[in-house]
């Protein structure tokens, strides 16, 4: 449900419902093999079937279209293991580079609904020839017949989702169902996957898998990633360290008020804006007003979050367009929406598929977490994430969900490698806890959540010999805890290349190539393909991604 932006400027939101949001801060197996944590012993391994063919001599078409590309994977069922591609691949996406190569992403479907979390790419180079196929399949539908008839209705099972997640009576926006086959279990079930979005002490954004025969919960997961026309104008304000802030911001008339000062920023051509919201230490985001104030300097105490947030907002807005060429966090110009004073001493930020959401810490372990420039490109870039790969946010690819995330947040917060420095509240500083992870030394961070810490060293891991093999209920399968494996590996790589190098190989990586259920292993190939499309064949960008993976133990 999209708000609409109105004097004195409400509530606007513009992401798209069932995207993948992710709860941030909240805090592989034997070397040379990568680790795949199963949902069931009983798990089919043909449902989920990584694929990546590369072809040596390029078969050339007459144009980089999908129906080509159904041609090519026609032609080459035997090399792809995908069966009558005509009949069970849906176009998705196509999009064109800047290389001049062209990536076609296919859903893979069954009767017409789409096979959760199997998602196929065919890549054309500037010549028309295809060169790479990649993605994820699911091998076992096509021996095994699904029905996929439905018993109940979607407001049913939206019904019984709400149930499931004992979900209040507010909600956030409303419930979203998509009708899909979801693989679970041995498997293939025709199930409705509900999205139930809603804040709180305990805010969720979670996506629920109700059996469409049954009304039965087969799966569920929190994916929370922990108008008039204005004119902007200049302002200024006082960060939370103190620093001075020189802001964008508009005019606005209220009735019975006057003149205003809002956090609006109409400024950037073909964006939307970028707003910052007060929630008043409350979770009920609909009675949530633009933070606005009675002059253009924003330098009272209570200002400090917003200011932060507003600005920083900005700065990673400017980074993904100037350095990658991205119009916000869909690509296309959304507005970009930050809330702060979010909950009472609120320990944590989060992305829910739709905004950016800061507390203000409890100031014995965190101070307010908008004043982190690295935090909010970490939330930022989850919400890139969402847009793109939508890395489905558990086990290994949800720990590449936070890996891309903390990698995104130091390029942009480019002083150190380190994550949340400037969040830790001073008795956190006295104890020895001056950041969140380390992409330059894992190992040198203690894992604070006992419950995660138990499943491993108790540091965070940087290898994949020190693998923190977690089930679903702890930290949806290690997202934050195995994330600093493939962290630990764009650093490596980072120290060879540049930044800036980096930077360019990871985007293109996980726009062009990563899809919704990649693991280490596929992240591994999509990060060395994006060197060689980059920088060439043999290049000296190849060999340091490959040897940043082999360094971490991921072959």
């Amino acid at each position: 449900m999209k708000k609409k932006l109105l004097a004195p400027l409400l509530l606007s939101s513009a992401l798209l419902a069932g995207s993948i949001p992710v709860n941030v801060f909240a805090q592989p197996a034997e070397s040379g093999k990568i680790h795949h944590i199963q949902a069931s012993k009983e798990w089919n391994e043909k449902a989920n079937v990584p694929l990546f063919v590369k072809e040596r001599f390029a078969e050339k078409f007459s144009s980089s279209s999908p129906s080509n590309a159904l041609t090519y994977l026609k032609k080459h069922q035997d090399k792809t293991g995908i069966k009558n591609p005509e009949k069970n691949l849906k176009v998705k996406d196509v999009q064109k580079d800047d290389l001049g190569m062209t990536h076609v992403r296919f859903n893979q479907t069954i009767n017409g609904l789409a096979v959760e979390g199997s998602e196929v790419i065919v890549h054309y180079n500037k010549h028309n020839e295809v060169v790479i196929v990649n993605g994820r399949v699911n091998q076992a539908i096509a021996n095994d017949a699904v029905n996929t008839s439905v018993s109940i209705s979607s407001d049913a099972a939206i019904k019984e989702a709400l149930s499931a997640v004992i979900a209040p009576p507010e909600l956030t926006y409303e419930p979203e169902s998509e009708l899909v086959v979801y693989p679970f279990e041995g498997k293939n079930h025709t199930a409705y996957k509900v999205n139930v979005s809603f804040m709180g002490d305990e805010p969720g954004n979670w996506f629920v898998f109700v059996d469409a025969k049954t009304g039965n919960i087969i799966d569920k997961y929190n994916g929370l990633m922990h108008a008039e026309e204005n004119k902007t104008q200049k302002g200024f304000g006082k960060g939370v360290h103190g620093d001075h802030r020189e802001l964008h911001i508009s005019r606005v008339k209220e009735e019975g008020s006057g003149t205003k000062f809002a956090l609006a920023d109409y400024s950037h051509e073909n964006l939307d804006g970028i707003f910052t919201f007060d929630s008043k230490n409350d979770w009920d985001s609909n009675n949530d007003a633009i933070y606005a104030g009675n002059s253009a300097a924003f330098i009272g105490d209570y200002d400090r979050a917003a200011v932060d947030a507003h600005y920083n907002s900005e700065r990673v807005y400017e980074y993904f367009l100037n350095e990658h060429g991205r119009n916000s966090l869909d690509g296309e110009g959304m507005a970009i929406n930050s809330y702060v004073h979010m909950g009472t001493d609120y320990n944590n930020a989060f992305w829910n598929g739709r905004y950016m959401a800061y507390g203000d810490g409890d100031g014995e372990f965190f101070i307010s977490l908008s004043a982190g420039l690295d935090v909010a490109a970490h939330e930022m870039t989850h919400g890139v994430i969402t847009h793109t790969a939508n890395l489905a946010y558990r086990n290994q690819s949800g720990a590449l969900n936070e890996s891309f995330a903390d990698v995104f947040g130091v390029l942009v917060d480019d002083g150190d490698w380190e994550m949340g420095e400037d969040i830790m509240a001073p008795a956190a500083k006295a104890d020895g806890v001056t950041r969140l992870r380390s992409l330059s030394d894992p190992n040198s961070v203690v894992v604070s959540n006992p419950q995660r810490a138990a499943y491993g060293s108790g540091v965070y891991p940087a290898h994949m010999d020190e693998y923190y093999d977690m089930p679903l209920n702890v930290d949806n399968g290690g997202v934050h805890v195995n994330s600093s494996i493939t962290n630990h590996a764009a650093y490596l790589i980072g120290q060879e290349l540049g930044r800036e190098k980096l930077g360019k190989i990871y985007y293109r990586a996980l726009t062009v190539y990563l899809t919704s259920n990649s693991d280490f292993s596929d992240a591994r190939l999509a990060i060395v393909q994006s060197a060689i499309d980059l920088y060439g064949e043999g290049s000296g960008e190849e060999s340091a991604v490959n040897a940043g993976f082999d360094a971490v133990g991921i072959y």
